[in-house]
């Protein structure tokens, strides 16, 4: 329990400073007033903007009304709950006390809130980094299982090279290239299109409908350097585990080489396999961010590169935040799950 505790508070740690950084790096950037209204706005109408954005207060005071907002735990007024209409418990009379869902602030361009935005395309990026995580799992077990079991044959030799090759490649470089080749150049044989999302609108009814396609290319291009760790990860265990003596008594005992393989030095190599899967997972939700640009795939990730662009402040400072919250969630999800599988752990 004081384990969980003290990662609790570690992690709230980290979060306050990226909240600090995130409003450092954004916040005052240009004018948002004028972002709003655009250049025809008149001074009465940016006055009145620049109150209600807290633009018209110190910086200390904006810092302390930002954090107000985006922690769960707040105190606001009766006036200001109504006016960001926001969710939660409260408290109190005028001024009230609560816990809340976080308010992310609107979009200086949509004018939807940023919390709304960034969910609606959270399904993108999640879907885009699972499927990215399961195909480099899967294969790159089978490429390390059949390195370790064909050691210094042709097949180690290719898998130990392809996996050096996804280790040093660049993602977005790949992404132009494995864009390029299978988008364009291949595209009559392939059938992937060069750019396009999970789903798309009909432009009759305006209904969305799945368009799985899509996914292939992002989610190969992502899946690469997870998969050639996991093959480099699951060889090296294989090869490790394979010298034990109690494989060698296994093989004595008259044991097939498929049940040595898959039922005991397969699930004894598994551990550190286990361990890059879920820290890899949490850096492909932050590496995501220029594969769904390249390919258009409408996740977290292309909304906050468009929002640079408009200079959106608001949407990036959210999803900046959502995206650290995430990383430490599984952070915290993957230590905890490492005490359970392995009770040496508990001792450290």
């Amino acid at each position: 329990m004081m384990y969980l505790l003290k990662k609790l508070f570690y992690s709230v740690l980290v979060l306050l400073g990226v909240v600090v950084l995130v409003f450092i790096m954004f916040q005052g950037f240009g004018d948002p007033a004028r972002m709003i209204v655009g250049q025809t706005g008149d001074k009465k109408t940016i006055d009145n903007i620049r109150s209600d954005l807290y633009l018209d207060q110190p910086k200390w005071k904006q810092f302390i009304l930002y954090l107000n907002d985006v922690s769960p735990l707040c105190v606001h007024s009766r006036a200001d709950i109504n006016k960001k209409e926001l969710k939660g418990f409260f408290v109190g009379g005028d001024t009230k006390v609560g816990i809340k869902i976080p308010y992310l602030r609107k979009s200086y361009q949509t004018k939807k809130e940023v919390g709304a935005v960034l969910l609606e395309a959270l399904p993108g990026t999640l879907i885009l980094a699972f499927t990215a995580m399961l195909f480099a799992s899967i294969i790159g077990i089978l490429l390390g299982m059949l390195a370790a079991v064909k050691k210094g044959t042709w097949m180690d030799s290719t898998a130990v090279f392809s996996s050096i090759a996804g280790i040093s490649a660049p993602s977005f470089f790949m992404a132009i290239i494995i864009a390029f080749v299978f988008g364009v150049v291949l595209h009559a044989y392939t059938g992937l299109n060069l750019t396009g999302s999970w789903y798309e609108i009909d432009q009759v009814t305006g209904e969305k409908y799945l368009v799985l396609k899509n996914l292939v290319l992002p989610a190969f291009t992502l899946g690469i350097r997870p998969l050639a760790i996991i093959t480099q990860l699951t060889r090296s265990s294989m090869l490790d585990v394979l010298s034990q003596d109690y494989i060698r008594t296994a093989y004595a005992k008259g044991l097939s080489h498929r049940d040595i393989i898959f039922r005991h030095a397969l699930r004894n190599a598994l551990n550190p396999v286990i361990t890059a899967v879920t820290g890899w997972f949490a850096e492909l939700l932050a590496g995501a961010f220029f594969i769904e640009y390249i390919f258009g795939w409408k996740g977290i990730g292309k909304i906050t590169v468009d929002a640079l662009e408009k200079l959106d402040y608001p949407v990036v400072m959210g999803s900046v935040l959502l995206s650290a919250c995430i990383f430490i969630l599984i952070n915290l999800l993957a230590d905890v799950l490492y005490r359970v599988v392995d009770p040496r752990i508990k001792s450290v």
